[in-house]
């Protein structure tokens, strides 16, 4: 089992899933629909057998596995027609536009005994890894607050809102790291851009054990910001994508003196991280599930969870 996976999808971020696949001597075929993108493609990748029909694909049996990477609104039918052509699917976040498709995708998986995996690359992180790895150390003490932002002058989309495009990435790491749902949202929302297409969204989020955190997402903003802190009772943990050093531990504490709290503040430490491309590990990661049949850590299950997430803080429930 050499090169077996095919990819359909070679624009915005499919074109670094194409890169990853090649350089992991894996990649069988690449599709995309639009020949414009394809040859751009084959400019860098000469070699690769690329191919504007998604068929082609489905009916190769070489092809054991498909890494779809199309807009989010094409994700249900393509993973859906793949997993009923015998193949394991990789589908990049969100994993589908409604609850309802996410749990059909499960349920044909598993009746099919195919594996699913969802792009939350954030989880494949080494920085990530590591600040997973702190807290459960118990570093920081209980998590009291967490909160994400992610903003920029980015790609700016008509098929998706904000909140649909860039909060399953923080949604996933919220879910991870508090190992429950919430129990309470509010959602707030401006389009300015296209009427009815929100550019920014906050949310606010309520757990079980006293959590709470809130997620800001942009993509019409003056600077890039990809972070998440994590507040505990016993310190914090940032981490910040957006610059070199990517984690670090701020171990201030509260002191009571005389019955009146007094923050006790300490110089931030930067966490040591493995220098390892979080999309290369993702991809690892899928090649060894599929040999090895095992379930991803980023499954069908916890892609759900992320789409039911973000329909029901939309939705106000």
């Amino acid at each position: 089992m050499d090169r077996f996976i095919g990819i359909v999808g070679l624009g915005y971020w499919g074109k670094n899933i194409l890169r990853n696949l090649y350089e992991l001597n894996v990649l069988h075929t690449a599709c995309d629909f639009s020949n414009e993108i394809i040859e751009e493609r084959k400019k860098n990748f000469p070699n690769v057998n690329y191919t504007q029909n998604f068929d082609e694909l489905i009916t190769n049996q070489e092809i054991k596995a498909i890494a779809i990477a199309t807009p989010a609104v094409t994700h249900y039918e393509l993973a859906r027609k793949a997993i009923l052509a015998d193949k394991d699917v990789f589908i990049e976040k969100p994993m589908t536009t409604s609850t309802k498709d996410a749990e059909d995708l499960v349920r044909l998986a598993e009746e099919k005994g195919k594996i699913i995996m969802v792009g939350h690359i954030l989880q494949y992180h080494p920085a990530v890894i590591k600040l997973k790895e702190l807290i459960s150390q118990g570093v920081i003490g209980d998590i009291i607050y967490l909160y994400s932002h992610r903003v920029n002058v980015g790609k700016i989309r008509n098929d998706e809102n904000v909140w649909w495009s860039l909060a399953p990435h923080d949604i996933s790491l919220i879910l991870m790291l508090t190992n429950s749902e919430p129990y309470k949202t509010n959602y707030q929302g401006v389009s300015f851009i296209n009427k009815g297409i929100d550019d920014i969204a906050l949310a606010s989020l309520e757990f079980e054990r006293g959590i709470k955190g809130h997620i800001f997402v942009s993509w019409w903003h003056p600077n890039k910001e990809q972070k998440l802190v994590v507040i505990g009772r016993e310190g914090m943990l940032i981490f910040d994508d957006a610059t070199k050093e990517k984690l670090f531990y701020y171990p201030h504490k509260v002191e009571w003196k005389d019955g009146i709290p007094q923050a006790k503040k300490e110089y931030v430490q930067v966490v040591p991280i493995d220098n390892k491309e979080p999309l290369k590990e993702e991809m690892k990661h899928f090649i060894e599930c599929i040999k090895e049949r095992k379930k991803p850590k980023t499954d069908g299950y916890e892609g759900l969870r992320v789409v039911r997430i973000l329909e029901r803080v939309v939705s106000g429930l």
